[in-house]
């Protein structure tokens, strides 16, 4: 999803916002929105986030299929679509690997959310829904509500959406987490 940028600008003209109103909704500066949509930085996990409520919208939406929606979607894994997100500095990236389809009005939405070292979604998240995920490598510390939690391979969580949620890389390496959300909200 090499054009993340261009589809945030595109929708935030469609819905007739400023590149001032839309950071000030967000929390970041104008300058920084603007070399988001230009692909000349890369917005954390809780940034995008952010920039897609106030926009309305989800990952799902920006990148929906025109065509048909059909009741079977295969993925096959050299074609899946991802996004890289990082929280700046010396935080390493996070890639999220869609697994489900980009079909307008879809009701769940999975990832593989792969955290290079040092990585972290950049602060808690909260939105309506519910959560489940699997740690298929590596170790992570998973924060919810304020109290951590502290994952390894095999492990699993679930937690309702509305309360804070944050999590980062402990792992020297790469930690890989299934990750399921419903609505898909993001």
């Amino acid at each position: 999803m090499s054009d993340l940028g261009a589809r945030l600008r595109e929708t935030r003209k469609a819905r007739g916002k400023t590149l001032q109103v839309l950071a000030k909704e967000v929390g970041c500066s104008p300058s920084m929105l603007s070399k988001i949509e230009t692909d000349q930085a890369t917005p954390s996990l809780r940034t995008l986030h952010r920039i897609l409520a106030a926009l309305d919208t989800s990952i799902v939406a920006l990148f929906a299929s025109e065509g048909s929606q059909d009741e079977i979607s295969v993925m096959r894994a050299e074609e899946r679509p991802s996004v890289k997100v990082s929280h700046g500095g010396a935080s390493g990236a996070i890639l999220l690997e869609r697994l489900t389809p980009t079909f307008p009005d879809l009701m769940l939405d999975a990832n593989i959310h792969a955290l290079e070292p040092g990585a972290e979604s950049g602060g808690d998240i909260h939105h309506a829904g519910q959560e489940v995920g699997y740690i298929l490598e590596g170790r992570v510390e998973l924060i919810v509500d304020g109290q951590s939690h502290f994952l390894g391979p095999g492990d699993s969580f679930f937690f309702a959406s509305n309360l804070p949620h944050r999590y980062r890389n402990i792992d020297p390496g790469t930690s890989r987490i299934l990750w399921v959300a419903t609505p898909a909200t993001f």
